[in-house]
């Protein structure tokens, strides 16, 4: 039995991660004088852990609904 995660869920916990992971960055970089490359591979390090858990199915986002348009019957 695998662990999920259910979508509403998902969508706050990866948002959460993002905005602190975005406010990590910003302040260690500008302290530390981190160069272009070494800001893209910090950055690439960050987002493989959701989407490695996104590959896995433990975490299940809806992406609060943005790509899944509603058909209106006529």
């Amino acid at each position: 039995m695998k662990y999920q995660i259910k979508p509403h869920t998902s969508d706050i916990l990866i948002t959460i991660y993002v905005v602190i992971t975005l406010f990590y960055r910003i302040k260690f970089e500008n302290e530390a004088g981190v160069t272009a490359l070494q800001s893209l591979v910090i950055g690439l390090c960050l987002i493989a852990m959701p989407w490695s858990l996104i590959k896995l199915k433990i975490l299940n986002p809806k992406w609060f609904g943005l790509f899944n348009p509603k058909k209106s019957e006529l």
